[in-house]
């Protein structure tokens, strides 16, 4: 059983998610009526390609290289960053590249006309939550992995708002990683329960809401 929770617990973590809701937005079939070019589901190949790319650099790897160097030079403990101590700096390099990719999609943004929020939406979310947990991380170690978690079910609930067409089977989905990643990291310990609850508000509401209100 501890195996099964860490294995979860590492393919889902949040430096993975926001890739997994891209996937779910990009190759499930959807529609959006009027306004077809916010469908991601409507993208060129070579687009999809593209987005996919960015986020596996700016959200995945580059901040997973940064994490390996702090470890390296001992400026944490481990990956897992048990303390709230060693969060500080993690989730500012989240943060920062977080924000590098909401600046190049907001860029990109004022150059295409009807370009597709969801686009800048989701990195900004990063940004936002990020920026969030960074304070609230000197009162209590709320957990990343739920925050993730409540990104990628926020950002399918905000993607589909709208949509004439869509697949309700992804939100399903998106609870039942929710609900796996959160047990996992209850089972090991990494965190209490109201940790894990207030980690999944933040990231869903705050995801949700600029998705929604954007």
């Amino acid at each position: 059983m501890r195996l099964s929770a860490n294995i979860i617990s590492w393919v889902f973590n949040p430096l993975v998610l926001p890739i997994i809701a891209l996937i779910l937005v990009m190759y499930v079939p959807s529609d959006h009526g009027f306004y077809n070019t916010y469908c991601f589901y409507n993208l060129h190949p070579k687009e999809k390609l593209r987005l996919l790319y960015h986020y596996t650099v700016f959200i995945g790897l580059a901040p997973a290289l940064s994490f390996y160097l702090m470890k390296r030079h001992k400026m944490i403990q481990s990956i897992e960053m048990e303390t709230q101590k060693e969060r500080r700096a993690p989730i500012a390099i989240m943060f920062f590249y977080s924000l590098l990719l909401f600046g190049l999609y907001y860029y990109r943004a004022q150059l295409v006309p009807f370009y597709p929020k969801y686009f800048v939406t989701l990195p900004l979310a990063g940004v936002l939550v990020t920026f969030v947990f960074f304070f609230l991380n000197r009162w209590k170690k709320i957990s990343i992995h739920a925050a993730g978690c409540g990104i990628l079910v926020g950002f399918l609930f905000s993607y589909i708002d709208g949509h004439t067409d869509y697949q309700l089977w992804i939100i399903a989905f998106a609870f039942i990683i929710s609900g796996l990643v959160m047990s996992a990291r209850l089972y090991l310990s990494k965190h209490s329960l109201d940790e894990l609850v207030i980690g999944w508000c933040i990231g869903s509401f705050i995801t949700f809401g600029i998705g929604f209100f954007f």
